[in-house]
């Protein structure tokens, strides 16, 4: 049984429409890449999965219960999202809170974790993304590579079955992008599962177990990610892997 799955997700803003019936399974241990150009509703799926955005309509399987993504109620989606962390572009970071205290807020004002356990939780996962000498920092005496790192370990501390990532490394400066992405490598390589936004082909292709291709609010090939890379199936897919190798070596 996959952990996730949609079915026929739809969704328009100001009578545009961005996802033209997307279908994505996703089980325990996948690392899914979502790939395709800019403006193809990738940013937008993830947003509905997570229910930032309300989908017009389409189907979820969680961890075998049934919700329709239209009518699901606020108190489901509090229960889905218990399980569930999402690692924005931007960090997200409360500037005015040490790391340790972004870390802890989730915790102990959403889940009424008691401090104690709240900080264990957070060091344990500051020390899983390298931060734990950084634990009196603010956001602002850090470099984005290092922001992003407290973001995932602010979204490790809750427990989550599944983590969204909505292009984790593209607000990096370059030389900041491979500490990011060695922290997401290693989160793959013990078992997490995760559904990734990025422009990142060589990570989608070296980490990634799956990969699903958007363009203008469609799938046009879902695939495991040794297939896709080596023998993509449809002619726009192998366009877009031309041309981001190209670019990647001009």
């Amino acid at each position: 049984m996959s952990m996730i799955e949609i079915r026929n997700i739809h969704k328009s803003f100001d009578g545009t429409e961005v996802l033209k019936g997307i279908d994505l399974s996703v089980n325990k241990g996948d690392v899914v890449a979502i790939l395709g150009p800019s403006g193809s509703g990738k940013t937008t799926l993830l947003r509905c999965i997570n229910f930032l955005e309300r989908a017009d309509s389409g189907e979820m399987v969680f961890d075998g219960e049934r919700f329709n993504l239209n009518a699901i109620r606020r108190r489901e989606i509090a229960r889905i999202r218990r399980k569930t962390a999402f690692v924005f572009q931007n960090y997200n970071l409360f500037l005015n809170k040490t790391v340790l205290e972004n870390v802890t807020l989730g915790l102990t004002a959403v889940r009424k974790l008691p401090k104690a356990e709240a900080k264990a939780r957070a060091m344990d996962a500051l020390v899983r993304v390298g931060m734990a000498d950084k634990v009196n920092s603010y956001p602002a005496q850090l470099s984005g590579g290092q922001q992003q790192r407290v973001a995932i370990a602010r979204g490790l501390a809750s427990e989550p079955e599944i983590i969204y990532f909505d292009e984790p490394t593209s607000a990096l400066d370059p030389e900041l992008i491979g500490e990011v992405l060695s922290v997401m490598r290693k989160l793959a390589e013990e078992g997490m599962t995760m559904l990734v936004v990025t422009h990142e082909m060589e990570f989608a292709r070296s980490v990634s177990s799956k990969v699903l291709f958007m363009e203008g609010g469609r799938v046009i090939e879902s695939a495991p990610t040794a297939a896709f890379f080596s023998n993509p199936q449809q002619a726009r897919s192998r366009e877009f892997i031309r041309s981001i190798l190209q670019s990647r070596q001009g």
